[in-house]
């Protein structure tokens, strides 16, 4: 995967290290020269610029990246602009670094949900959860069980629970299912929101955009999601 990393400090340098150690394409920035000359032969390229200016993106390949890791913590004020421009340019999934509760509601409210906390994700566990590519979000348990939100297999789709006995062969556990709705608020405006289904029952009917919520052994999830790879490919 290609990934930019923006904020050099001691979690962001480890985070591109290791996500370039396990294969990845990895930029990192910062506007502190030093932070950039001390890692940019450790990964596939360093840039140093101000990632506050939104001028500067057309040095980045922002639209080429798989997915964008905001780890900036030294300034919470720096972290949530650059965040804001990354979300105004491009679609890419963001993963911010929250330094405040407040910069938590300020990340959910601009509709960034994958938040980690540095204090309490070794870079080491966020690369192993990056490295799933298909997934949309993770929760590794441990070094061998996670549980992902993947995407409904077009195999799925207009058939009832009870009639799927194919993920059954992906050795996976179906915890729930998260689907899409439309949800008027107070003033008459529509927006799109997530709902849980709680646990799923045999009469629910896979529709095309489900999220599926499954627990199973990484191996299983990957060899899963490398199926989904294949068929958005052909798409």
């Amino acid at each position: 995967m290609k990934i930019i990393v923006f904020g050099l400090g001691n979690f962001g340098m480890s985070l591109a290290i290791s996500l370039t150690e396990t294969g990845n394409e990895v930029i990192g920035i910062d506007k502190n020269i030093e932070k950039v000359n001390l890692i940019k032969d450790k990964i596939s390229h360093a840039i140093a610029l101000d990632s506050t200016n939104e001028l500067a993106y057309e040095a980045i390949p922002l639209k080429d990246a798989d997915k964008v890791v905001v780890a900036i913590g030294e300034n919470e004020g720096a972290a949530i602009i650059t965040t804001a421009i990354i979300k105004k340019l491009s679609d890419v999934k963001i993963i911010s670094r929250a330094l405040s509760p407040i910069h938590d509601t300020v990340l959910e409210a601009m509709g960034i949900y994958s938040i980690i906390h540095p204090e309490q994700d070794s870079a080491d566990r966020l690369t192993k959860q990056i490295n799933f590519k298909s997934t949309l979000e993770n929760y590794q348990l441990d070094d061998k069980f996670t549980i992902s939100e993947v995407k409904a297999k077009p195999e799925f789709f207009g058939k009832t629970l009870g009639e799927l006995d194919t993920i059954d062969k992906y050795h996976l556990t179906l915890v729930t299912i998260i689907r899409k709705k439309e949800k008027r608020n107070l003033i008459g405006k529509v927006n799109i929101v997530k709902e849980t289904m709680g646990r799923p029952s045999k009469e629910i009917i896979i529709q095309e955009n489900d999220i599926l919520v499954v627990f199973g052994n990484n191996k299983d999830i990957e060899n899963y999601c490398k199926g989904q790879e294949e068929h958005e490919i052909r798409k």
